[in-house]
């Protein structure tokens, strides 16, 4: 008998070849067998009853450190992760001081060592201060690549100029994330629509052409340089009407709140908590993001997970601040609507871990498979659990489905063979580690 580190047993796999039972045997961080016939361990789970997935991995989420700790910290923003089934997350660059340079990229990396419950990546801004260098910053260890904001953002990180986004974009190879809205329509449009001071026009203010305008400059520069992009966040359905005409150069994200909440419902329940860049819009944007979901439009679930304090999200419209935390909750929406008839178990996996890893280029990621990374997130389609603000891990301490029920939950992580995460217990020590990127040209040592 050979000797693993962890087996399990008795689950219901969900692999590329589609759902059986079986073993997944984990030695050394990898999957070594799914028969584990030939193999003994010290350390089994019985995941009867389970369904074993790939690592969920969240690929945006806005963990707030450096220059921000008061809303969340990577410890706080990681062990939220993981106790969401979550093994990785890619972390986004508008903190204090912005990710703009390698030493920004490196302070962030040694800030996770040995705090990091899940593992991680660091998106590098991209900006009119390092334009010249993003394509060798775009290589560094640890970068997910290069992040635009072209709009919703502040000082170097807002590109907003046409000539300025097509050199970044001539600036690099590796697929690009961006923010498309149109900070000049943004800017014409605040003045006359937030005298109101309703949050209930925040999706009006906001609107659906400040979106599109800046999805179709985007996709024109794209065109013209050759550049691969990933859309985040899109809300509306003209959007998903135009980026299904250009799926050859696009990947696109969608998020859990866009996709359960929908205005103005959310916005007379919960007020600013609802209030998110891009907005959540109606009823009818909802339905053509599922729909896009379905047709194969998008391609990946993020959270955008953006805390701000509760005292912060009581400002009055529109001094309060966007965002609101998510990482934790993704998985247990998804798995609600699941159960609720709206996508299938096998295409939940190929939004929240083989979709990532394949887009992104993510080493040994992404699919259980023997030689692949021994990250697991194991659930419970059926258990029935209430999100409430005292399970959130956030620094923040909050989240808009307080109160919520929801079927399907997150009963176990597994990073590296390690199970983090039981029953909603931490077990261990944070012990996460960057991602390597096949796209990437330089190797961690």
């Amino acid at each position: 008998m050979q000797q693993a580190d962890l087996i399990i047993k008795h689950g219901q796999l969900v692999t590329p070849s589609g759902i059986h039972s079986g073993e997944v045997v984990c030695k050394g961080g990898r999957i070594v067998a799914l028969n584990a016939r030939d193999w003994h361990a010290n350390e089994v789970i019985d995941a009867r009853g389970l369904h074993v997935l790939p690592g969920v991995i969240d690929s945006q989420v806005h963990f707030r450190e450096p220059g921000l700790e008061h809303k969340e910290t990577l410890e706080a923003g990681t062990r939220g992760a993981v106790l969401g089934g979550v093994t990785g997350v890619f972390e986004m660059p508008n903190t204090n001081p912005l990710t703009l340079d390698a030493a920004d990229l490196n302070n962030k990396l040694q800030r996770m060592q040995g705090r990091a419950w899940c593992n991680y990546a660091f998106y590098m801004g991209g900006s009119a201060d390092n334009v010249t260098q993003l394509p060798v910053l775009e290589q560094l260890p640890g970068c997910a690549g290069v992040k635009v904001f072209m709009g919703s953002s502040f000082g170097s990180l807002l590109a907003d100029e046409d000539e300025l986004l097509e050199q970044i974009l001539r600036a690099g190879k590796r697929r690009m994330a961006v923010h498309a809205e149109d900070e000049q329509r943004l800017r014409q449009r605040k003045e006359t629509i937030c005298q109101s001071r309703n949050v209930e026009d925040h999706p009006e203010w906001r609107d659906v052409e400040s979106a599109l305008n800046a999805t179709r400059r985007i996709l024109r520069l794209a065109e013209k340089t050759g550049r691969r992009l990933h859309l985040l966040h899109i809300t509306s359905a003209e959007e998903i009407a135009l980026l299904a005409q250009h799926k050859s150069r696009v990947t696109v994200e969608v998020t859990p709140h866009h996709l359960t909440m929908a205005a103005p419902d959310c916005y007379q329940r919960l007020g600013s908590l609802a209030q998110m860049n891009p907005p959540v819009r109606s009823r009818r944007h909802q339905d053509a993001l599922w729909q896009g979901i379905r047709d194969g439009v998008v391609d990946v679930i993020g959270s955008d997970h953006a805390p701000h304090t509760l005292e912060e999200k009581s400002r009055q419209w529109p001094d309060s601040p966007s965002g609101m935390t998510g990482v934790q909750t993704l998985l247990p929406v998804m798995l609600n609507h699941l159960n609720e008839g709206r996508l299938s178990l096998m295409r939940l996996v190929d939004l929240t871990s083989a979709g990532p890893a394949r887009i992104f280029g993510l080493e040994a990621k992404g699919r259980i498979a023997v030689g692949y990374d021994a990250d697991l997130t194991l659930v419970d389609l059926s258990a029935k659990r209430t999100i409430s603000n005292d399970w959130i891990a956030s620094v923040a301490g909050w989240s808009p489905y307080d109160g919520m029920e929801v079927t399907g939950w997150p009963m176990a992580t597994v990073i590296g063979g390690e199970c983090v995460m039981r029953d909603d217990e931490l077990l261990g020590e944070p012990a996460g580690q960057p991602f390597r990127f096949l796209d990437a040209e330089r190797e961690l040592e």
